[in-house]
Order: structure tokens, then sequence, then C-alpha cells
């Protein structure tokens, strides 16, 4: 392998030096107080916030994961996350302004905004333990491990134990000095470098002689491999045969219809949650909420996705003898082979930005987790904001040491519990969801909704045979069954406390109906099927670009203008409706 050069070298050296610079820039403004340190004030316009989620959801791992759904099934391969849109949409419409308009801290203080009572207390304790220490742990440590794969192929003369901690280091120096203000700037500086880096290696892979040689790379690969869409067939072939993605129509209605708003998955939460809340609540205003979380989910799906896509299929052309385990690793290969000095350093930087801003924003949504919602809400309810800031770094930094913990020490061993974890979210969306739309749930619903899930898969596993699609819909319908029965079988919310919750959110709708009878003089939102267009809409709008995008690429622009005219259509339906009701309260 050609070593990198001293260019390369500046390259990298260059942006770990700027991203430090950044840190130390905002490190007074965020010690002002927790407010600035997690939410950077509540002053961040949608372009910043926005771009800051996109920036945390790609992660050093996000293309070789790419790359490996599409050696195996081509461009449909995706289809196995690009069905979260709907989701996504829907926190773009009906949740980005509520989470916004709340003022709360953490997602998790919603808890007992919207419920009372001890059940409320513990549920919001719980929950900051489990998901900002150790499931937020556990996310760091593959963030980590995919980097390691990535430093021990491309800089072998580097050892890659001792490197994941130097990044480890500088990422929590410069997120514990600067809190959510440095984490989001440097955000914006890494997601500009990774999708640079991202779109050079794309053409540069297009431009590779054996590709050119064939013709193309349509030419250079089998025609199933570009094909957009899943096939729907009774008899999927045999798992890892290769081929268009396969799948039954039962197990493309999970996929379509029920996974994206009844599973609880990092990143993807029903009604936003955790990092994605995080940022929504940092935006200036409702405006500011729903545009943000509107660029990101048109990023996600429609921006991001495509260089990978190509380095995806042209390292199937590069590099056709890698065993099918190995497949993902073709990105990387793509790199080593085919980047000149100077852009290999730049490349590299690029990882290292993917991977630096999900740990940032980890660590800092971990943190306020466990200071807001635990040490302050239950250790030292009374302290100055310089305490509460400065226990915010100490705590940054214990969540780096753990998250390191379990990456080399304990992340091997527990690689099937994580993925019990992901499966055993199944039905807990139904709660997140309609707790803010539904005055009879308590904090006995959500409780319910994270342990039926486990019970239900534990009998699946040991006493049946059944397998997905079945699974995930036996899950679904137990957790919801199990939740209803639990909700009417104890005492709803305090009243005083419900009360209060709706002149904050002022969320309306027929389900508030006990609720908004005795407080005729909030004004709450109306035109929610208005809103469900408006989803509809979002949803159109995302997938026409993403695939209007495709074919521009594969050299079909007549049928790239067809999904582009659709793309707009829905745009000014979206702009039109948004503005008639006006932008800030959707009212």
């Amino acid at each position: 392998m050609e070593q990198l050069t001293s260019l390369d070298f500046s390259i990298i050296v260059g942006y770990l030096v700027l991203t430090l610079l950044i840190g130390l820039f905002f490190s007074k403004r965020a010690s002002q107080n927790v407010g600035e340190f997690f939410l950077s004030g509540r002053k961040l316009p949608w372009w910043i916030a926005g771009t800051g989620m996109v920036a945390t959801t790609f992660a050093a791992d996000t293309p070789l994961a790419v790359t490996g759904l599409v050696a195996k099934h081509g461009i449909a391969g995706n289809w196995l996350w690009w069905t979260f849109v709907s989701g996504g949409m829907l926190t773009v419409f009906f949740f980005a302004r509520l989470w916004r308009r709340a003022n709360i801290l953490t997602d998790l203080e919603f808890i007992e905004l919207r419920y009372s009572g001890k059940p409320a207390q513990f549920l919001r304790g719980f929950k900051a333990l489990y998901f900002g220490l150790f499931i937020n742990a556990v996310i760091i440590g593959w963030v980590n491990l995919a980097m390691y794969k990535i430093i021990r192929i491309l800089l072998p003369e580097l050892n890659p134990e001792i490197t994941i901690v130097a990044c480890v280091m500088l990422t929590t120096l410069y997120s514990g000095l600067s809190g959510l203000w440095g984490v989001t700037i440097t955000d914006m500086v890494q997601f500009v470098i990774s999708m640079t880096g991202c779109i050079i290696l794309a053409v540069l892979a297009l431009q590779a002689p054996e590709i050119t040689q064939a013709g193309g790379i349509t030419n250079a690969l089998p025609e199933w491999m570009f094909n957009f869409f899943p096939s729907i067939t009774a008899n999927p072939s045999a798992e890892g045969s290769g081929g268009t993605l396969e799948l039954t129509f039962a197990a493309f209605a999970a996929f379509a219809f029920i996974q994206w708003w009844a599973s609880w998955y990092p990143g993807s939460e029903p009604g936003g949650g955790g990092y994605i809340a995080q940022r929504m609540m940092s935006a200036k205003d409702e405006k500011h909420s729903l545009l943000a979380t509107l660029w990101f989910i048109i990023a996600h799906y429609c921006l991001r996705p495509w260089p990978w896509i190509i380095v995806g299929l042209a390292s199937l052309v590069l590099f056709p003898d890698l065993p099918a385990d190995q497949k993902e690793d073709g990105f990387v290969y793509v790199m080593q082979s085919l980047l000149p000095p100077g852009l290999k350093g730049l490349l590299i930087a690029a990882f290292l930005a993917a991977y630096m801003s999900t740990l940032s924003t980890h660590l800092n949504w971990g943190t306020s987790y466990l200071v807001n919602d635990f040490y302050k809400r239950f250790i030292k309810t009374e302290a100055s904001s310089a305490h509460y800031v400065t226990i915010s770094k100490m705590f940054t930094a214990c969540v780096a040491v753990f998250s390191l913990f379990i990456t080399f020490f304990v992340l091997e061993t527990i690689t099937g519990a994580w993925e019990f974890i992901i499966q055993c979210g199944a039905g807990t969306g139904f709660v997140l969801i309609l707790r803010w739309y539904w005055w009879r749930l308590n904090a006995w619903s959500e409780i319910v909704s994270m342990i039926a899930p486990f019970a239900a898969y534990a009998w699946i596993v040991l006493y049946t045979d059944i397998t997905f699609p079945g699974s995930i819909y036996l899950i679904v319908l137990f957790t919801i069954a199990t939740t209803l029965l639990v909700t009417y079988a104890t005492p709803p919310t305090d009243e005083k406390q419900l009360q209060t919750f709706y002149s904050v959110t002022r969320v309306g709708g027929f389900f508030w109906k006990k609720i908004s009878d005795q407080m005729p003089d909030i004004v709450s939102d109306k035109g929610f099927f208005r809103l469900f267009l408006d989803w509809i809409s979002g949803v159109i709008l995302v997938y026409s670009i993403l695939f209007g995008t495709g074919k521009i690429i594969f050299g079909e622009p007549m049928e790239a203008m067809i999904y582009y005219g659709a793309a707009l259509l829905a745009g000014i339906f979206i702009y039109t409706d948004l503005s008639r009701r006006g932008w800030n309260q959707l009212s």
C-alpha cells in the first residue's frame, strides 16, 4: 500500500486543529449556563440545526453499511432504511413545533411535563441512566469500532487502539469546552468536508479504468443492481443469494407501514426524540424547528446516499473477489486504490469528520440526560449555573471513558444483546406518538410500552418458530394491547398536570377535548387534516427527489424530470399550506 504523504497528514492535522479551535472559541459562551451548554441558548437558525442532525447521523460506519447493502441487493437494498422517510416526515409536521414550544431542556424532561407522580419520576430517572449512559455508550462503541476498521485498512502504520483513544479525547475536549455551540458549528464544517470527500470519491470511482473500459457503471454490472425498488414476491430467494431485494408482501408491509412508527431506533424515534429533539429544541423558534427537521430529512435521504451508492457499486467492479462478509469494506478499498496524495488525506479527514460529529453529539446529548434528568433532578436540585456547567463537563469526560471501556472490553460480548434491544423496540412508538395527542395515556403506559416488547420477543424466541415479519406484527399488537389495558387499569395523569401540559404545548385535537373544554381561553393548533396532507406531500417530496437524482446520475433525464415534477408540486403544496396557516403557530 502507498503510504500517506506529508500533504495528506497536513490536511488531517489541519482539520483536527480547526475543530479544537472552534471548541476553544465557543467555550466562554457555553459556560454561561446549561441552556447554552446543551441547547446553544435556543438560538440556532434552521440551516445550522438541521445540518447538525444530518452530520450526526452521518457516522463513519454509514457509507460502509450502505456499500454492504448495495453489494448484496443492489440499490434496492437501501429500502431497509429508506422506509423510515414516513416517520421522519411525521416528526417534521406533527412534532417539530411542539418540541420547540414545550420549552424544555431535554426530551426526558417532557416526561414530568406530561405525566405526574412517582411513576413519572421513576421513568425519567431510569431513562436518563439507561439511554444517557448505557445505550449511548453502546452506540458510541459501534461508531468507534467502525473507525477502528477504517484506520486499520487505511493507516496501518498507526496503532488503531491508540488512535481511537486520541480521537475520543480530542472530541471530548472540544465537546466539554464548548457544549452544543461547538458541537453544532463543527458539525457544519464536518458535514461539508464529509460530503465533499464522498462526492470526489464517487466521481473518481466512475472514472476508474475498469469502469470506463466497460462503457460505464451501468454496463459493468448486472441490470438488477440498478433497480430502485424491491421485488414483492411470494417466494423470496434464499438469504445471501444475491439479486434485487426480494420481500414478501407481509415483509414489505412491515417495513413500509409498521416499523417506521412502531419501533424505537436511535435517531429515528417515532415522534422525534434523543439528539434529534435536542436540535429541534435548540432552534430559534417553531418555524426554524420545523424547517431544520425538514432540511434534515431531505438531506439525510436525498443528498447523502448517492455518493455512497456509486462507490458501493464501483467497489463490486474494482474488487469483485472480496468475500461476502467483507463487501462493505469495499468502500475503504476504493479510497485506498484511487485517491492521489492530498485527496487521500481529505477523505480520511472526511471519515474523521463523520466519526467525530456523531461522537460529539452523543457525548453532549448523553450528558444532558445525566445532568438535567438525573443529577439535577434527583441528586443536587439547587445549585448555581456554574456548578451545573462544571458537572456537565465532568460527565462528558465520564461518558467518553465509559464508552471506551465498552468499545474495547465489552462490546463483542453484547452484540447479540444490542440486536435484541433493537428488535424489542417494536410497539413503543405507539406511546411515543400518542402521548402528545391523547390525554389518557399516563406514565405507566410508557413504562409498560418499554417492557411489553421484551416479553413478547422472549416468548416468540423461546416457544415458537415465528420469524420476521410475523414476529413484528405480534410484538406490536401485544405491546399496544397491553399498553391500553394498563392505561385504563391505572389512574390518569393528575388533571392539573394535564392542564399545564396543554397550556404550554397547545397541542389541540379531538383526544384532548376533555381538557380543552376546561380551558376555553387556550388557542390550540387546528387543521390536523391539512397536516396529514403536508405529511403525505413531504413523503412524496423526498422519494421524488431521491429517485429523480438517481435517474439523472444513471443517464435517464426524462424519468428524472417526472420525479422532479412530482417533487415540485409537493413542495409547492407544503409551502402554500404552511404559509396560509402561519409559519410560526401553524394554526
